[in-house]
């Protein structure tokens, strides 16, 4: 077993090692390489013994925890984002690339489109025939290489049919690809090449170009600049246009400070932390609370068919939770819910703010009480029925007892789950998702919903249609982290002094 998982170890080296020297990342190389040498080291040796069981979790730890952590942090001091995705470079050819018309005089191709990957996804290549010499070269988003004319198939028309290391795509293909097609193009000194259809292509001339001297790009057409800002990754004219397409830089703490100083965000950015708040409360004590009255009705010895009750309890929690929150979605619909059909109303559940927030908090009691059932019965079962004997002894009623005894001993076994409870709901993206995805929305911002959580107006920011905005969404992020962080360090601070107390 030894020998194939450090063969599997070293096989996974190798195959890592190829990218990197591809890349010239030399530093990660020398990493890769240490670790896989400290790793025989350690497997091939009869001492460190400890060690050899904690350090692939080290390792795991850092890989999946450790770096995300980091690499989020990183990402939030900078701009990164549409349009702000690669180096300045990158944005100067695709500034002068999107603006290539055809001129008279532009030189005509045969085209064909290719592949180097899965012909739905893979990225394109432009195969194109130069009509005056029959020369085939392929070009990509670096540029144009030629090919050996040994490695390709041109057919009767100058069209390339097939190509060594591309994949031709057919008429259907291309044509389900269409707009990334009409999209694509092939940089060339003072232009680029585009298409004209799905056979046939041009060299045109870039209408804006980039000129080193001002740092800026000028458009020949209308003569207007754009000159480039280094603090914000852009290029912006003097009457404040900003061209989209923009490069990545360090941004410093402009993220985060623009939670706090603009208006459009700070408003709703504080709402929706009240009600995210709200929500990871609501859904954690209400849980909390029926599924403990529920296993003290079922702890009772009077109690018959225990078990058919509990197999009851816990179906809401052995149903998938994403099926079970489309179903609910489905319930509470205004014109053919069950609940509105059922209790003979017409009430628009998911179209007011505090109706919305009440069926998400509704729908979160029937997904999470069962949870909550299992463990306070497992910890009710774990006290001693003697102590509760010996408070009715001493003349204690049964509140007192449960409130001096029962309760007090429960919170010690189960605060540590009630507060991982509570990170889980303060983060809980389907349950909001699915249901009523942030809605309803405010008129004047599509951006934050009356039921969105944190996770899920970063996600839009994310990911949202409006433009992905990755650094921002990262340092919203930071904000989640630290709150979720700084409350369960208090908590479990004093959930400590209270396993003291009772101890």
């Amino acid at each position: 077993m030894k020998v194939v998982l450090l063969g599997l170890t070293a096989g996974i080296a190798i195959w890592a090692a190829f990218p990197l020297v591809e890349a010239g990342a030399w530093i990660g190389l020398a990493i890769l390489a240490g670790t896989t040498a400290g790793l025989f080291y350690l497997y091939l040796t009869r001492r460190h013994i400890p060690a050899k069981y904690l350090i692939p979790g080290t390792l795991f730890l850092i890989a999946f925890q450790v770096a995300p952590v980091l690499y989020t942090a990183s990402t939030a001091f900078t701009n990164f984002g549409d349009g702000h995705r690669g180096s300045k470079q990158d944005a100067i050819t695709a500034i002068q690339t999107a603006s290539v018309t055809q001129v008279p005089g532009s030189t005509e191709y045969q085209l064909s489109v290719a592949t180097t990957g899965d012909p739905a996804s893979g990225p394109l290549v432009f195969l194109v025939t130069d009509p005056a010499t029959g020369t085939v070269q392929a070009g990509d988003a670096g540029g144009l290489t030629k090919l050996d004319a040994a490695d390709v198939t041109v057919g009767g028309t100058g069209k390339v049919t097939a190509a060594k290391g591309y994949t031709v795509l057919n008429f259907g293909q291309a044509s389900a690809r269409s707009k990334e097609i009409t999209d694509f193009a092939v940089p060339t000194p003072g232009g680029a090449i585009r298409s004209s259809g799905l056979s046939r292509a041009y060299e045109g001339k870039a209408v804006r170009a980039y000129d080193a001297g001002c740092d800026c790009v000028r458009a020949a057409d209308t003569g207007k600049t754009w000159t480039a800002d280094p603090a914000t990754g852009t290029f912006v004219a003097d009457d404040g246009d900003r061209l989209a397409q923009g490069w990545q830089v360090t941004v410093g703490l402009t993220n985060f400070t623009r939670v706090v100083t603009d208006p459009n965000i700070s408003g709703p950015f504080l709402g929706t932390l009240v009600w995210n708040f709200a929500f990871a409360i609501g859904s954690t004590g209400g849980t909390f609370l029926l599924g403990l009255f529920c296993a003290l009705a079922l702890n009772s010895p009077r109690v018959r068919g225990k078990n058919v009750y509990r197999v009851l309890m816990i179906l809401p929690y052995a149903m998938p939770s994403f099926a079970m929150l489309l179903v609910w979605r489905d319930m509470f619909n205004t014109d053919f819910g069950l609940l509105n059909n059922l209790f003979g109303t017409h009430v628009d559940w998911f179209g007011q703010n505090w109706s919305a927030r009440l069926a998400v908090l509704l729908v979160q009691l029937w997904l999470g009480y069962p949870y909550m059932f299992l463990v306070s019965t497992g910890a009710l079962q774990a006290i001693p029925r003697e102590l509760s004997e010996a408070g009715s002894v001493d003349g204690a009623s049964p509140w007192q007892s449960f409130r001096r005894i029962t309760l007090p001993l429960l919170l010690v076994a189960l605060s540590p789950l009630l507060i991982s409870s509570f990170a889980f709901n303060f983060n809980n993206f389907n349950a909001i998702y699915l249901t009523t995805e942030g809605g309803p929305f405010p008129a004047e911002n599509s951006m934050i919903g009356a039921t969105d959580l944190l996770i899920t107006y970063t996600y839009r920011l994310a990911f949202g249609g409006q433009g992905a905005e990755y650094g921002f969404a990262a340092a919203i992020s930071i904000f989640i982290f630290t709150i979720v962080a700084v409350i369960s360090a208090v908590s479990f601070r004093r959930t400590r002094r209270q396993e003291e107390v009772y101890s």
